[in-house]
């Protein structure tokens, strides 16, 4: 089965009656590791693809970089959005590429980068600890990028960071 499809029944599976709690992503630090390790797998064999050529219409990034102390600051629901605001430039990215490059190896990769996105992307909006659901009207900080690498640099990097640090602290709120 499709690795994003694990990670959306994973949390479906642990959905708690009228409060969306993505229970078992969370409290089990070897899933998000597992990811993690995934989305490094994912760079590395991109790296290994023949003559990868550069993106005629450039992707769109965000920037995922982050000081602790800027991230301990902000509420969960404010760190849900912002890393949905990555995520679908993400996604978005993903999906312009795909569309620019013919080499197998690329285009294979970029399709796993874009389901594993999607699917974090779709997990994330599924809950929410404010009223009303998230509007796709973020901007935030971005860069463009004409080589493929980046994009699976920029996924690595959110993975590793934003969102393992969002799962740890979920995990102190929904798994005592």
């Amino acid at each position: 089965s499709p690795p994003g499809l694990l990670l959306l029944t994973s949390f479906l599976l642990n959905v708690k009656e009228n409060h969306a709690s993505p229970a078992r992503l969370v409290c089990d630090n070897r899933l998000i590791q597992k990811y993690i390790v995934e989305a490094k797998d994912m760079e590395k064999r991109v790296g290994q693809c023949q003559a990868l050529p550069a993106l005629s219409c450039p992707a769109v990034l965000p920037l995922v970089d982050f000081t602790f102390q800027q991230w301990k600051s902000k509420s969960n629901e404010t760190k849900r959005r912002e890393i949905l605001c990555d995520l679908a430039l993400l996604v978005g990215a993903a999906a312009g590429a795909q569309g620019q490059v013919s080499d197998e190896c690329g285009a294979r990769q970029l399709s796993q980068l874009y389901r594993h996105a999607n699917s974090f992307f779709l997990l994330l909006q599924t809950f929410s600890w404010e009223a009303g659901h998230w509007e796709p009207s973020c901007s935030p900080h971005s860069m463009e990028q004409t080589h493929i690498t980046g994009i699976f640099l920029t996924y690595r990097q959110l993975v590793q960071g934003k969102l393992r640090f969002f799962f740890h602290d979920l995990a102190k709120v929904l798994c005592k």
